[in-house]
């Protein structure tokens, strides 16, 4: 970027015309005296605005004012990363670096907050997010249709279903949420027992919001005006053979539209197309899984005929849809223990949810693009 040049305020020197004449740089013509409005031209002292602040411009380094982007005059601009030059990716790692180290020092110190669910806002923007983020944009390339159904305040009930083997699916709309709602809103969502009795995952659950699938703690983070997901297939819908891929189990007895009707919350129906084909499950080891504890055990093409090789997904080509919002506001109080109106709208969310599957499946080119 050229210097920028002074432009000085003292008007004795042009009213007097003494003095040198501050010097041009190389090239420009020696001006004229300026015509008056009846021809005559002007005298030194009577030198017009625009000339005066043209040769000014001309005089030397800035001494004050404001640059026109907002930059003190005489201070030099500074470097950015997005200018491509090496002052500017200096100066990007060194801001990167001051936030890494004052993030680390917020952590050893305890110098951070988490709420009664042990969700670490924080953790999960900075880190959790960003290891994330590769595998919902490069691997599955996630797309997203339908975002602005989802309210911008105030409390919602996303229910979608639920495929793949393992959870990855909710992991990912969770992405979706965040990183694509004009408001930035964060879902929290609604797990398993078993994912708080694993080490290491349930730590992570916790500090990535979600907590028990249970109607105490649902109606507590509605009321106060979070985002909630629930994935009311369960295992049922996640445990399923491949040859029953994209098609919707049981919804259990309806508790998330009472919890809904409760809290008086829009209940958003979610479809995802990809979720299925990652762990093709073509078998189940009952009785290992008694064993184990868990309630089934994969057998898919490549786990666990692989070893660990065969626990990494199938890079399949995702789509997540949001779907319009239903609303539970216009109810009476009453209604969360009415059967009738609780099977009527399981049955509506979980319509809305398998016809949208069909749909994108129809409009699906292929699994892997």
């Amino acid at each position: 970027m050229a210097d920028a040049k002074v432009i000085p305020f003292d008007d004795d020197r042009s009213r007097s015309g003494a003095g040198q004449r501050p010097s041009r740089r190389r090239g420009t013509a020696a001006r004229r005296p300026a015509a008056g409005p009846g021809g005559e031209t002007a005298s030194a002292g009577e030198v017009q605005p625009l000339q005066a602040l043209t040769a000014a411009r001309e005089e030397g380094p800035v001494t004050g004012g404001e640059s026109p982007e907002g930059r003190p005059q005489g201070q030099p601009e500074t470097p950015r990363e997005s200018d491509g030059t090496a002052a500017g990716l200096a100066a990007g790692l060194e801001r990167r670096l001051a936030s890494g180290l004052s993030f680390l020092r917020r952590r050893v110190t305890g110098e951070y907050d988490v709420d009664d669910f042990g969700y670490d806002a924080e953790l999960t923007d900075q880190v959790l997010m960003s290891l994330l983020r590769p595998v919902y944009e490069k691997y599955f390339r996630v797309e997203v249709k339908g975002v602005e159904n989802i309210p911008k305040e105030g409390g919602a009930l996303i229910v979608a279903n639920h495929s793949g083997t393992l959870p990855l699916d909710g992991l990912m709309m969770q992405v979706a949420v965040h990183d694509h709602h004009p408001a930035g809103r964060h879902l929290r969502l609604l797990a398993a027992d078993l994912v708080f009795v694993l080490p290491v995952v349930n730590e992570l659950a916790r500090k990535l919001g979600h907590t028990l699938a249970c109607a105490e703690d649902a109606e507590r983070l509605l009321g106060q005006g979070e985002l909630v997901g629930v994935m009311p297939e369960g295992f049922k819908g996640i445990g399923k053979p491949f040859g029953e891929r994209y098609k919707l189990q049981r919804f259990g007895r309806g508790g998330f539209v009472s919890t809904a009707l409760r809290q008086g919350v829009p209940i958003v129906p979610c479809s995802i197309v990809g979720a299925e084909e990652i762990y093709p499950m073509i078998g189940n080891a009952r009785t290992l899984a008694r064993l184990l504890g868990f309630p089934y055990f994969p057998l898919t093409p490549t786990f666990p005929w692989l070893g660990p090789l065969g626990l990494v997904p199938l890079p399949t080509k995702w789509t997540i849809q949001f779907g319009e919002p239903i609303p539970t506001d216009g109810y009476p109080p009453e209604a969360a223990e009415d059967p009738m109106l609780m099977f009527n709208l399981t049955d509506q969310v979980r319509e809305q949810i398998q016809h949208t599957l069909y749909k994108l499946l129809v409009q699906r080119r292929s699994v892997f693009f």
